[in-house]
């Protein structure tokens, strides 16, 4: 993605905002459209790799469940729009997650995972799930989870500050510097301008409901992606429902992707070193035999 020749930003009110670059609606199969992903979007968007919206109709049953599958070598970060899901691990406790509440999973040197939470008593779910590529001296660290309720998630207007720092308000998950993730609402005609902390030339944007105007108008669906810089990004909802999205900036990542099926790596010996401790803790957990809670989830294996 080459923005060099990109027109200069255009003008939304008072305030100069950068463009929308590139725009699209990604690839579904069933329930999940992949926005976004480590050997497209995200070579452009690193340390942001990859980005998928689940949209799951819990009435025709529970067969859209996640198998158990490896990561290495990155963080995952899930927030949900609609609905509400429950968690339970012996490590990280027990409770439900709705609208504003975080699972953050830092996979590290490698993880199994899939099933660590399941569908409260609604009729649908939607979220997002986002990997952020993990600097270079924690994409082999030790795994961690944090499940984060909506009341202990802090807000500045209309964001839910997912992952970083905005507006003075720090989010309780525990990320590295230069990375922010919010989750905002914003009304029929209200508009919401965001001021990027200095080095956060990355930025993209997804929304899960509605219509917002970021200088050309988009829907739900897509993931829109901003041109490097340092300019704000000035939003107004155009519809007359809710808009309801996601918006990441950061301080670009620096390394090259070295990809694995389920990992991200900053150099070929990380990925062999991550590969191999999944294929490690894949017999173990199988030795393991059924970790299912009274809960029906199945926790992280670290």
């Amino acid at each position: 993605m080459n923005t060099s020749k990109t027109p200069p930003p255009a003008s939304h009110g008072q305030v100069t905002q950068r463009r929308v670059v590139h725009r699209t609606r990604g690839q579904g199969h069933g329930p999940i459209t992949r926005l976004m992903s480590p050997s497209d979007l995200g070579r452009f968007l690193k340390p942001f790799v990859f980005l998928d919206i689940f949209d799951m109709d819990l009435r025709r049953g529970p067969g859209n469940r996640m198998p158990i599958h490896p990561h290495s070598g990155i963080a995952t970060v899930t927030v949900l729009t609609q609905g509400r899901m429950n968690f339970e691990d012996p490590d990280a406790g027990s409770g439900t997650l709705d609208y504003g509440g975080v699972e953050w999973m830092r996979a590290g040197g490698g993880v199994w995972h899939g099933q660590e939470m399941s569908p409260a008593d609604v009729p649908r779910v939607q979220g997002f799930q986002l990997w952020l590529a993990l600097p270079q001296e924690l994409e082999s660290s030790q795994p961690e989870s944090r499940y984060i309720e909506a009341s202990a998630m802090p807000r500045s207007g209309p964001a839910h500050v997912i992952v970083g720092e905005y507006d003075g308000v720090r989010s309780p998950v525990p990320a590295w510097g230069g990375v922010n993730y919010l989750l905002v609402t914003l009304r029929p005609g209200e508009a919401w301008t965001y001021q990027p902390p200095a080095g956060h030339t990355v930025g993209w944007m997804a929304v899960a409901s509605g219509t917002v105007d970021a200088g050309e108008s988009l829907l739900a669906g897509e993931v829109a992606v901003f041109e490097d810089g340092q300019a704000a990004i000035a939003l107004r909802n155009g519809g007359d429902a809710d808009a309801v999205f996601v918006l990441g900036t950061a301080v670009p990542h620096q390394h090259e992707l070295h990809l694995g099926s389920y990992s991200v790596h900053t150099t070929a010996q990380a990925l062999k070193t991550g590969e191999q401790r999944i294929a490690d803790l894949h017999a173990k957990l199988l030795a393991a035999g059924d970790r299912r809670t009274a809960a029906g989830t199945v926790p992280v294996y670290r």
